[in-house]
């Protein structure tokens, strides 16, 4: 079954492409939950056009994401969470402070599109994380856990 994608998907795909998918994910989870509708011959010509205007704006937006992208690479981010003496953090960090000290560094990331490395983090320290920041444009940074 084919279905073009409304919205991008984990581990299928980004919005407006094109998918196979069995009919059973298709019918009973992707188009009820509103992430993409039936390609029928219709939908696929209106969808061809729609992509074809979309072309020249997407070549802006990727430039866009790779500077992001380069600014991201080089910024120190630090998390200050409370802390015991032996290095472990009262509760976990995860995507949603990540997100909120990206912010305050003046990226606006949302939370969904950043992935932590051997999540979840609840000692004090460095580790990895990586950003989705459009289609084809992800990015690896470090930041630092210290406690308060």
């Amino acid at each position: 079954m084919e279905v073009i994608l409304k919205k991008n998907v984990d581990k299928l795909g980004y919005a407006n492409d094109v998918v196979t998918v069995k009919p059973g994910y298709g019918r009973n989870f992707l188009i009820p939950q509103g992430y993409a509708v039936l390609a029928t011959p219709s939908a696929k010509k209106a969808h061809e056009e729609v992509m074809r205007q979309k072309s020249h704006k997407e070549a802006k937006l990727v430039a866009e994401a790779q500077e992001i992208a380069t600014k991201l690479a080089s910024v120190s981010i630090s998390i200050a969470t409370k802390a015991g003496e032996n290095g472990k953090i009262f509760g976990s960090v995860n995507t949603v402070q990540l997100a909120d000290a990206l912010r305050k560094e003046g990226f606006d990331i949302d939370r969904k599109s950043l992935k932590i490395k051997d999540e979840p983090i609840k000692e004090v320290g460095t580790f990895e994380a990586e950003a989705n920041l459009f289609k084809g444009v992800k990015q690896a940074f470090k930041f630092e856990v210290v406690g308060e």
